[in-house]
């Protein structure tokens, strides 16, 4: 992750609180919670499974958007 300075600080702290929310889905486990019958989930897990999908792809889409800000790059 790149550090913080100037305009790049909303990117910085957009992709350390997805980073958060991506730890906290993949810290419930969802993979165990399969096991257990219907009536026992705290959550659907494949839902838990579609919310990391999504947490990567904004993760993803900060990087492109942390190189195109990057030195040389910015648009006139």
């Amino acid at each position: 992750m790149s550090s913080p300075n100037g305009e790049d600080d909303f990117l910085y702290e957009l992709k350390a609180e997805v980073e958060i929310e991506l730890t906290v889905a993949e810290a419930s486990r969802p993979q165990e919670e399969i096991d257990l019958p219907v009536t026992d989930w705290l959550f659907d897990p494949t839902d838990v499974e579609r919310e990391e999908i999504g947490l990567r792809g904004l993760i993803d889409a900060v990087e492109v958007l942390e190189e195109d800000s990057g030195p040389g790059n910015h648009a006139a």
